[in-house]
């Protein structure tokens, strides 16, 4: 690990995970009397205020995607409208339903759907996938009685499919890349088998914001009469508009045949607060295994759609009402202005002597390097105040645009200061990353031992 020890790491990352252990201390038990709540306000403003900047300057990859203060303000207007509502009880709040059907008839739309589309709004991207996986899981084990259920996963799947995969009991096939980043159509044919109950497919994945092979893909699933899951969390409410403002963009939705699922974040380029994401299915069929129904409980009938019982009315109310604002042309005009920002940097990149873009992007841009140690250039942007994603397997960084980064000066400031960690890199001024030891380590050690270490780092960050 280049030198570094486990206890030389955890103080790195104390720096950024854990930066008020020593100023503010750890609360350890609920204090004897209520406190104040002026003080309350004020200790939580402190918090907000300096853990805006970073984001309000457009700084930060991701994270959040709209924040202009308008929007913001409306957000907190409606919450003291909605904020004890549950859509766990439609018969107590019949409007979260019909804002859920709503907000799912929009996102069918989108995505070209038709009457026979059905879906859910979730917490999450993570929990879109989780569920539709389940739901692929129990359709195929009634529908085809396949018991070892297997999905096959390009490499730059989002690790929620891992997950689902750890959660239900499915085998996760990974299979690689080709030379533009994009899952390998040859490499999905030879691993499918008697148990491959779907395929996964990005638009686009997160690691290098490259499109998969959509129609390919779907053609395949056909073919073999197994699922097409299409993981549009990160693009779903940008993909729409990418040929209305004049780009180009591989098929992706529903229009395809083959295409069984479809997620999509509202949280995400759908300018919702955190946290709702949106699963479809082409049809009823698929939809009917995600339901859970319990009619014999002592309690009463219980139902619910997602993973979820009791959920917030809030951020579903709050996904249908930015959708409402934004409206179509506020989506298209938005698209417009952070694929524009993508060209910007993107041209940019390619004249800066050292580095290199991965694939071929729209807006989330992948950057590597041949000449000089990419981890140091990330760390030098981390320097120059910006918060990048790492990425490994070619080492690299990313950024994900978001409408932050179309505010005036945003783009030119990262191009400016992208140069000036280059120099700083070539020149030595900049010789150590603070993350490159844990992407060294995930490289070279067996993954069983890089996952014990990095559950320790996460029952450290969450432990007193």
């Amino acid at each position: 690990m280049d030198g570094m020890d486990f206890e030389s790491i955890l103080n790195e990352l104390k720096k950024n995970l854990k930066p008020y252990d020593d100023s503010e201390g750890s609360l350890t038990r609920i204090p004897e009397k209520g406190i104040d709540e002026n003080l309350l306000i004020e200790k939580l403003t402190g918090f907000a205020e300096k853990e805006n900047v970073p984001w309000q300057q457009g700084k930060v990859s991701g994270a959040v995607y709209y924040g202009d203060e308008p929007l913001l303000s409306f957000f907190d207007r409606l919450y003291k409208i909605v904020s004890q509502t549950n859509a766990l009880h439609p018969d107590i709040w019949p409007s979260i339903s019909k804002f859920e059907r709503e907000i799912v008839s929009m996102s069918s739309s989108l995505m070209k759907g038709d009457d026979g589309t059905r879906g859910s709004v979730s917490s999450g991207g993570t929990e879109s996938i989780l569920l539709a996986m389940k739901t692929y899981r129990d359709y195929f084990r009634k529908k085809k009685n396949i018991t070892e259920p297997e999905i096959i996963l390009p490499s730059s799947a989002h690790p929620a499919f891992l997950k689902a995969c750890e959660y239900f009991s499915i085998k996760p096939v990974i299979t690689g890349l080709d030379k533009d980043f994009k899952a390998d159509i040859e490499k999905i044919k030879e691993n499918i088998n008697n148990n491959t109950i779907g395929i996964i497919g990005s638009a686009p994945n997160f690691p290098f914001g490259t499109f998969d092979p959509i129609p390919e893909i779907a053609e395949i699933s056909m073919d073999r009469g197994i699922g097409m899951h299409v993981d549009a969390c990160l693009g779903g409410f940008i993909d729409p508009f990418v040929r209305e403002n004049g780009y180009k963009i591989v098929d992706f939705d529903f229009s395809v045949d083959g295409v069984t699922s479809i997620s999509m974040d509202t949280h995400k380029y759908g300018y919702a607060p955190k946290g709702t994401s949106v699963i479809l299915y082409r049809d009823s069929e698929f939809f009917q295994h995600q339901l859970y129904a319990n009619a014999t409980w002592q309690g009463g009938i219980y139902f619910s759609p997602t993973l979820l019982g009791s959920r917030a009315g809030y951020p579903i109310v709050a996904a249908w009402a930015a959708m409402q604002l934004m409206g179509h042309s506020g989506y298209k005009k938005a698209a417009k202005e952070i694929l524009d920002a993508g060209d910007y940097i993107k041209k940019a990149v390619r004249k800066m002597n050292g580095l290199k873009i991965i694939g071929e992007p729209l807006w989330v841009i992948a950057i590597t390097s041949d000449l000089v140690d990419p981890y140091l250039v990330w760390e030098a942007m981390g320097k120059s105040g910006w918060m990048l994603n790492g990425l490994s397997n070619p080492a690299g960084f990313h950024i994900a645009l978001t409408h932050r980064h179309t505010i005036s000066g945003v783009k030119e400031s990262f191009v400016g200061d992208l140069k000036k960690a280059v120099e700083s890199v070539q020149t030595g001024k900049v010789r150590t990353s603070s993350m490159a030891p844990i992407y060294g380590m995930a490289s070279a050690l067996p993954k069983e031992s890089v996952d014990v270490f990095l559950k320790s780092i996460v029952e450290w960050l969450y432990s007193q």
